[in-house]
C-alpha cells in the first residue's frame, strides 16, 4: 500500500499526538506525493490498473509510459481542485485548472477534496511535484549544486509549504526557512540512496563536486566507500546541515502541535546526519538511518530551544 511507506521516512508524518483531522489531512498530502513519487520511479504496485483508471494509454514498460501516467495524475489533480472548488475553472491565486470533467478517479485524489475545500491550498505545489517526477524521466545528472537545489524546489520545497498551509501559518519568512529545511530533508535522503538512485541510474550528487573529490561513478558502484566518496559525502552533509541550521529557527515562530510537528521534521534531518557520519560517511555499504531514540532526543531540544 502506497501509505504504507510513512513509516520508512526520516520524519514523522502524521504524529498521534496531532488532532484526527489534521493527521487525515497530512495524510492526504502525503498518499499524494507518495503517488506521484511512485508513478515516476516505475514503484506502484499496480501500474497497468492506476492507468486504466486515469484512462491513460499505454502499458508498463512502454516509451512514455510514466510520463503519460504522470500527465493521468495531472489530470486527476485538475478533477479534484474541481470538485473542492464547485466546477470553477480558476484556483486561490488565479491558477486555471485543467479541462478535465468530474470527480477525481484515483481514490488518494478523491482524498485531497475535502483538504482543498477547508485549507487554503493552491495546485501549485501539488504540479511542483509531478513536475519534480517528470524531471527524473530525463534528468539523471545534476551539473552543478545550484541545479540540484532547483530541482529540490520541485521535489521538496512545496511539501513545506503545504504543510504550513494546512495549518494557516505560511508567511514568506517561515516559507523560505521551511524551503531550507525541506531541501536539506531531500538532500540527506540522497545522501541514504547513493546505491540505490545508481541502480535507476540516477546521481543526485553534483557533477562538480565529484570532479573536485575525483571520485567516479565508478566509485559509486562500489560495496563501499573509498576515502574520496567519504570525503564527498561529509561535504555534501555540511551543506545540508546549514540548511537545517538555516531552517531550524521556523520552529520557534510557532506553538503547540505544529511547533512539535515541525521540531520532528527538522530533527528527522539532523538525526540522519548523524547516523551518515556516525557510519563514517559511507553511505555504500549500508543505508544509514537514524535511531528513533536519538530522533526522539533531537526533536524535544528542537521544540524547547525553538531552533
Amino acid at each position: 500500500m502506497t501509505l504504507d511507506k510513512a513509516d520508512l521516512e526520516n520524519f514523522p508524518v502524521a504524529p498521534s499526538f496531532l488532532p484526527a483531522a489534521w493527521r487525515t489531512d497530512l495524510m492526504a498530502v502525503y498518499g499524494f506525493a507518495r503517488l506521484v513519487d511512485d508513478a515516476g520511479d516505475g514503484d506502484l504496485a499496480d501500474p497497468a490498473a492506476a492507468a486504466h483508471l486515469l484512462d491513460v494509454p499505454g502499458a508498463p514498460g512502454d516509451d512514455g509510459f510514466r510520463l503519460a501516467l504522470l500527465d493521468g495524475l495531472e489530470h486527476d489533480l485538475d478533477r479534484a481542485f474541481a470538485t473542492a472548488l464547485g466546477g470553477v475553472d480558476e484556483a486561490p491565486g488565479g491558477t486555471v485548472l485543467g479541462t478535465a470533467a468530474g470527480e477525481p478517479r484515483h481514490p488518494l485524489m478523491r482524498a485531497l477534496v475535502p483538504v482543498i475545500e477547508r485549507h487554503a491550498v493552491t495546485p501549485e505545489p501539488f504540479r511542483r511535484l509531478i513536475e519534480a517526477n517528470r524531471v527524473d524521466q530525463t534528468t539523471t545528472r545534476y551539473p552543478t549544486y545550484a541545479d540540484l537545489r532547483h530541482y529540490c524546489t520541485l521535489s521538496a520545497d512545496p511539501v513545506g509549504r503545504l504543510v504550513l498551509a494546512l495549518a494557516g501559518r505560511a508567511t514568506p519568512d517561515r516559507i523560505g526557512r521551511s524551503d531550507d529545511i525541506c531541501t536539506a530533508l531531500q538532500i540527506v535522503e540522497h545522501l541514504q540512496d547513493v546505491a540505490e538512485d545508481l541502480d535507476r541510474g540516477r546521481i543526485y550528487l553534483p557533477q562538480e563536486d565529484l570532479a573536485t573529490f575525483g571520485v567516479t561513478e565508478d566509485d559509486l558502484a562500489r560495496p563501499t566507500a573509498s576515502r574520496a566518496v567519504r570525503q564527498l559525502v561529509a561535504w555534501e552533509a555540511s551543506r545540508a546541515r546549514t540548511l537545517l541550521d538555516r531552517g531550524a529557527p521556523l520552529v520557534g515562530t510557532v506553538h503547540g502541535r505544529l511547533r512539535l510537528l515541525l521540531a520532528g521534521f527538522t530533527a528527522g534531518g539532523y538525526a540522519a546526519l548523524d547516523a551518515i557520519a556516525a557510519a563514517g560517511f559511507d553511505v555504500l555499504a549500508h543505508r544509514a538511518k537514524p535511531d528513533k531514540r536519538h530522533l526522539a532526543g533531537r526533536a524535544a531540544a528542537l521544540f524547547v530551544k525553538g531552533r
